[in-house]
């Protein structure tokens, strides 16, 4: 059997649309290899190689090759592991879309402690973050 995982989403844990979008995708998780962890968790710029001062800029994908993401690029490769189609990535490569998926991702970042959502994962697993 294959015990490899699919990836690891790295999402904001102390936002809540952030932690329902995280639940989400776990449900829609068709193989049961998807792998989260809040961007809270410590050594989470390490594991990204990415500097500590920028982690919190957008939610990451680290894949089974070890390729990160980060924005709406990830969120397509952690929803197309979930899902296992490569569809949202493919989408994602449409010229024009990138450029809109990136727009609606930066603003729905930038505003994300503004939406209602569920109990932020690193508020009901502290030990996590």
């Amino acid at each position: 059997m294959n015990t490899e995982t699919a990836g690891t989403l790295f999402f904001d844990g102390a936002c809540g649309i952030c932690t329902r979008s995280r639940d989400l995708l776990l449900k829609l998780d068709r193989i049961g290899k998807l792998q989260t962890e809040a961007l809270q968790t410590p050594g989470a710029a390490q594991r990204l190689g990415i500097a500590p001062t920028t982690l919190m800029e957008s939610v990451r994908w680290l894949d089974s090759s070890g390729a990160v993401y980060s924005g709406a690029r990830a969120a397509n490769a952690a929803l197309s592991a979930a899902l296992g189609t490569r569809i949202p990535l493919v989408t994602y490569r449409i010229p024009g879309m990138r450029f809109i998926e990136e727009t609606i991702y930066r603003w729905v970042a930038a505003n994300r402690y503004r939406f209602p959502g569920t109990t932020p994962y690193c508020q009901s697993h502290p030990s996590a973050c």
